[in-house]
């Protein structure tokens, strides 16, 4: 059976997979499993995001939207590590991957945790997210809402060319928060997300 990335509880089988992250000066072995997006691998969208970003912020809480495995959060992690870095997911078997991961590389600077059991209140220094295009336009638009009120600084999304990354700027700043591209490469834009000004 085949389960969607975004599936709360995956019911395909385990069959876990490691391989080497190296993006910049960080160097990580990580695990990927079945039923969790990218298995074996760093897919080309987060590469582009991590290798083209801005430095992250030196203080505050970091965000990983849709974290997957945790190539984002750990490297977040691992490049400032004052900082938590919450790691966050639908996706059950996803979560455990990110803590297996954590715990394996010795960062202790990572929560993983579903939305839900984020603290109403809690802000963020900035949001970095390969977010969860193909769970559907109505889908992705409403995740986006929810938390990028919460981000202070600027979010980090990279999005692939195809499936809407222009078109996503642009409701973006409709709604109020006006989307920059920082860079296009392989086909996937790098769009840095201002916090908008009517935000709490």
């Amino acid at each position: 059976m085949t389960d969607q990335y975004f599936s709360e509880q995956p019911t395909s089988a385990s069959d876990p997979v490691s391989f080497r992250l190296e993006v910049g000066d960080v160097a990580l072995d990580l695990t990927t499993d079945s039923g969790v997006f990218s298995r074996g691998r760093l897919d080309k969208g987060t590469r582009v995001l991590l290798a083209n970003a801005p430095e992250p912020a030196g203080t505050g809480d970091l965000l990983d939207l849709g974290c997957g495995y945790g190539p984002i959060a750990l490297w977040l992690a691992v490049r400032r590590p004052s900082s938590t870095v919450w790691a966050v997911d639908v996706n059950d078997r996803a979560l455990d991957l990110v803590r297996a991961n954590a715990a394996a590389a010795k960062v202790t600077n990572v929560r993983a945790c579903r939305p839900d059991e984020i603290p109403a209140d809690h802000r963020f220094a900035e949001m970095w997210s390969n977010p969860p295009i193909r769970s559907g336009k109505a889908a992705l638009h409403e995740l986006l809402l929810r938390w990028l009120p919460r981000v202070d600084g600027s979010s980090y999304l990279v999005v692939s060319k195809n499936l809407g990354s222009d078109s996503l700027a642009r409701w973006l700043g409709e709604q109020g928060h006006p989307a920059t591209r920082l860079s296009s490469h392989a086909g996937f834009r790098v769009l840095a997300v201002k916090r908008s000004e009517s935000a709490a």
